[in-house]
């Protein structure tokens, strides 16, 4: 079960061609600016909610194993990376000072209080989490496509994420055999995952990449509204709706025959819904 923590191993910022970007073609594009900065933020940010699980999981040393040594290694590579990116296309940018402004409301969120109830539920969370990744990077390199190193670096950070994703769900099943929560309380626990990913780390790091980029209009929400809203738009049209159903139906844990009956209308109302 090393598989992602090999994935990740076998590439790093001497693997990222960044001398091969054309700077002119995509310095003004405003979109990648923010999406590949409010992402670099965010995986920057990642030890912090590390050690949280670390306690809340002491004692399971596997899983603390896991989180120690290889998951928390993937995550700030994807940071470094993605702040490489950043400093290479945007040099202009004072990332420094917007990742100290982003932590510093990050950090008052992510505490032990938002933890599910239990171990168990709170490995359904990380894999809600880790979809919620492994789609945004699908969608973000699908978006950057004229743009092959961004595109390739989200490509790879995506493996990764679907890795994290297939071990959350090992250790959730693990906890199930032990102490069975119920489909009910699993689906309370998605959706609540669902409705705070709609409203939580992404768009604090977006806002503060946003007034250090544009401090004149640091005052007017009503103007980052409309860029997160113009972005959340862009981002739709590449989303990957069948992939994100999948991986959130596996969770429930349906009988085959079930789970394929509700897929289809799980994608149809998702796609209605992302219009």
């Amino acid at each position: 079960m090393q598989k992602s923590a090999n994935t990740a191993a076998a590439w790093g910022l001497d693997r990222i061609p960044l001398e091969s970007i054309e700077l002119q073609r995509v310095h003004g594009r405003e979109d990648l600016f923010y999406l590949a900065t409010a992402a670099s933020f965010i995986e920057s940010g990642s030890d912090l909610y590390t050690r949280n699980l670390i306690h809340y999981c002491a004692g399971e040393t596997e899983l603390v194993d896991w989180l120690q040594n290889h998951w928390e290694k993937e995550e700030m590579q994807h940071g470094r990376a993605l702040h490489a990116y950043a400093r290479h296309v945007w040099p202009e940018f004072d990332w420094e000072r917007a990742y100290a402004a982003f932590f510093e409301d990050y950090s008052h969120q992510c505490t032990l209080d938002e933890f599910e109830p239990t171990p168990g539920l709170e490995m359904v969370a990380r894999c809600v989490i880790e979809t919620g990744t492994a789609t945004f990077y699908q969608a973000l390199a699908e978006q950057a496509v004229e743009e092959p190193v961004l595109a390739g670096l989200t490509s790879r950070i995506r493996a990764d994420e679907i890795g994290h994703y297939k071990h959350f769900y090992r250790y959730f099943r693990q906890y199930r055999a032990g102490q069975p929560p119920g489909r009910l309380r699993v689906l309370a626990a998605v959706g609540r995952r669902v409705l705070e990913a709609r409203r939580g780390d992404a768009e604090c790091a977006l806002w503060h990449a946003f007034t250090v980029r544009q401090p004149d209009a640091a005052a007017n929400k009503t103007a980052f509204h409309t860029l997160n809203a113009r972005l959340g738009q862009q981002l739709k049209h590449h989303y990957p709706v069948t992939m994100a159903v999948k991986m959130l139906l596996k969770l429930l844990d349906l009988p085959t025959g079930l789970s394929r009956v509700v897929q289809g209308p799980l994608v149809r109302a998702t796609r209605w819904a992302l219009r």
